[in-house]
């Protein structure tokens, strides 16, 4: 297994150029009309005081004489309202997939799947946090395991990291079914953060991940892969054990099963690529072993460029 590298000796700051990866001047905007407990970053489905102007509606009686725009009256003769979107600050919830399949370490890898999630997930949490949005941790296997609900205080990042920390992937799972007792338990919109290999059926798990959608959460599904799992390396016969069903074991010949092995990786990522296009989830493919803050940080970048 690969030792641990020193940490770096810190460095004075400098300003981030074309090629810098940097998180400090990135923020997590929901794309999607979010609701919030307070005054915040994102966009509301409430109508509120706000400096961000939406549009004029006609004044009935009973309105708020207060909010008539006399400069419309002057123009128009008409009685006419301002109306404002109100921002208001994101609900994220994590979803943390803890089945026995995110165990798995590659020689090649210093993280498992389970380990660079987690740590992708804090990075999350922290971010989020820091621009005062309200942030949530739910982890599962076959059943849920920690549900943390969403808040926004700084002491609320403690718990989460503390959480974090204890996790222990294991046994088998189904994704598909674990975020249908999900769904129940969000019962406000918000951005939902799917940290997952997502190794289920993809027409299980789209099915699934529309009754989200139908919900009105955003969804980002960070897919989490090894890299010996997307390269196939293995040369020589070797014994392949199941993570998530004890007992299950063979011993196989790679070069006879590698094109094979191939299409069928292909085969599902394409299925759930277009799958969550449709459906319109952002999915985020990372490798565990490439620094989860420079794939963070050009994720960031990429949704700050299409606001």
């Amino acid at each position: 297994m690969p030792q641990d590298k020193p940490a770096p000796k810190p460095q004075a700051a400098k300003a981030p150029g074309p090629g810098t990866f940097s998180l400090a001047n990135l923020q997590l905007l929901a794309r999607q009309v979010m609701e919030g407990l307070a005054s915040g970053f994102h966009r509301s489905p409430h109508q509120g005081a706000s400096v961000s102007f939406k549009q004029h509606r006609p004044y009935v009686p009973g309105d708020e004489v207060r909010r008539l725009d006399w400069r419309a009256f002057a123009r128009t003769d008409r009685f006419y309202l301002r109306e404002f979107e109100q921002e208001t600050n994101l609900r994220a919830t994590l979803l943390l997939d803890q089945s026995g399949s995110m165990a798995f370490q590659g020689s090649r890898s210093p993280l498992s799947k389970a380990a660079f999630a987690s740590q992708l997930a804090s990075t999350l949490a922290t971010l989020l946090i820091q621009q005062q949005d309200a942030v949530g941790l739910l982890s599962f296997d076959a059943q849920i395991r920690t549900c943390l609900p969403p808040r926004s205080r700084p002491s609320h990042l403690h718990l989460l990291k503390s959480a974090l920390h204890s996790l222990v992937p294991r046994g088998e799972g189904s994704l598909s079914q674990t975020l249908r007792q999900v769904a129940p338990r969000l019962e406000r919109r918000g951005l939902l953060l799917l940290l997952s290999d997502c190794f289920d059926e993809p027409s299980a798990l789209l099915k699934a991940l529309a009754q989200l959608r139908h919900q009105q959460h955003e969804i980002v599904v960070f897919q989490i892969w090894d890299r010996d799992e997307l390269e196939f390396p293995f040369e020589h016969c070797t014994r392949f054990e199941s993570l998530e069903t004890a007992d299950d074991q063979h011993v196989i010949d790679p070069a006879a099963f590698r094109q094979s092995y191939h299409a069928n990786l292909e085969r599902f990522r394409a299925e759930l690529a277009s799958g969550l296009q449709r459906h319109r989830i952002e999915l985020v493919p990372l490798r565990t072993d490439e620094p989860s803050e420079e794939a963070l940080a050009r994720f960031l970048r990429r949704r700050t460029q299409r606001r």
